[in-house]
C-alpha cells in the first residue's frame, strides 16, 4: 500500500502569501533537478495542453530562466524567474513575473517572490514552495487567472514524472 503523500496548497490572504507542500517518492537529488534543469522543468512546468518552453535559463544567483507557456494552438504567455538566492539541493529564491519573448515585465501583471525548500526523509521528498505577493489585490488577480488549479496540474505532472523515472 502506498502512503498518503502530503499534497497542501493554502492561501494566506492577511499575508498574501500561498503556501504549497507536496510530497514526491523520489530522492532530493531528483527533485531537485526537476526544478533547476530546464530540460526537466519543461517536461512538467505548464498545465496540460499546455507545455512549456524555456528560451534561456542561467540557474545562478543574479540569473534568469525566461520560458513560454505555449497553448495548442500555438498561443505564448511569457515569464521570467529571477534568481536571488540559491543553496544547493536545499533552497532557492527568485521573483517571478509575465513578460515579452525579450523579458521585459508586462507591467499589469503581478510579480511574486518564491521561496522553493526540499528536505528527505526516508526516500520522501518534501517541497515546501511560499509565493509572497505584494498586495491581496495581486494575489487575488493570480488565483483568479486560475493558478491553483494550473500549479496543481504541474505537480501532478511532476509526480508522473518521478514515478516515470
Amino acid at each position: 500500500m502506498k502512503p498518503q503523500l502530503i499534497n497542501d496548497f493554502i492561501v494566506d490572504k492577511e499575508n498574501s502569501i500561498v503556501n504549497v507542500t507536496r510530497e514526491f517518492t523520489a530522492n532530493k537529488d531528483l527533485v531537485w533537478r526537476t526544478w533547476t534543469e530546464p530540460e526537466l522543468l519543461d517536461k512538467w512546468w505548464a498545465p496540460k495542453p499546455w507545455r512549456s518552453v524555456t528560451k534561456n535559463m542561467e540557474f545562478e544567483e543574479g540569473g534568469r530562466r525566461l520560458y513560454a507557456m505555449v497553448g495548442p494552438n500555438g498561443e505564448e504567455h511569457w515569464a521570467f524567474a529571477d534568481y536571488s538566492s540559491i543553496n544547493p539541493k536545499d533552497n532557492f529564491s527568485y521573483s517571478d513575473g509575465f513578460c515579452d519573448s525579450e523579458g521585459n515585465r508586462t507591467e499589469s501583471l503581478p510579480d511574486s517572490s518564491w521561496t522553493v525548500s526540499f528536505s528527505e526523509s526516508d526516500g520522501v521528498t518534501t517541497v515546501y514552495v511560499e509565493i509572497k505577493h505584494e498586495t491581496l489585490e495581486d494575489l487575488e488577480k493570480i488565483i483568479e487567472m486560475g493558478f491553483k488549479e494550473g500549479f496543481t496540474a504541474c505537480l501532478e505532472q511532476l509526480t508522473e514524472l518521478l514515478n516515470n523515472d
